[in-house]
């Protein structure tokens, strides 16, 4: 495959910077419900004032985590009407490194930080491109989240 259709995503390469989100308490009661987690320092902002160390609930690490794919759509400025049927597509592939740094708490606004770090081809002719990614909280010096996270361009032929 060749590499010089994925020149935008060369090594560091600054990708973007997302548009800020909302982190909202309906959000994170749809996250729980799909997720089947009950956990009142989530979804119980009476019990989470009262019991919790910070003050009131705070967004689930693994929405955090997922906020990712829409916040880097959102630093690309990507189109949701693609035609990669017949050309491919991207797919989470994975983490190198994950760390959920700082809590976030309801009502927060996040973005995502994203650039670059490896392109390379693996032995199956798909594409791996490594993202140093980072979900910063406004108003807040320390990140909620820091990660370098694998995606892999998947051409039909290589299913």
């Amino acid at each position: 495959m060749d590499l010089e259709k994925f020149a935008g995503f060369a090594p560091g390469t600054k990708v973007g910077t997302s548009a800020w989100l909302t982190v909202d308490q309906p959000m994170i009661d749809q996250f729980g419900d799909a997720t089947r987690d009950p956990d009142p320092m989530h979804i119980d902002p009476e019990w989470a004032r009262e019991n919790a160390p910070y003050g009131g609930t705070i967004a689930f690490g693994f929405l955090t985590v997922s906020l990712l794919t829409h916040l880097l759509h959102s630093a690309m400025d990507t189109k949701l009407s693609r035609e990669a049927a017949g050309t491919g597509h991207f797919m989470n592939y994975g983490f190198n490194r994950l760390r959920l740094v700082s809590p976030v708490p309801t009502g927060a606004q996040v973005r995502g930080k994203f650039s670059t770090i490896d392109l390379r081809e693996n032995e199956r002719g798909r594409i791996i491109v490594t993202f140093q990614s980072e979900i910063e909280i406004e108003g807040k010096d320390r990140p909620a989240l820091v990660a370098e996270w694998l995606a892999v361009w998947v051409k039909p032929e290589t299913i």
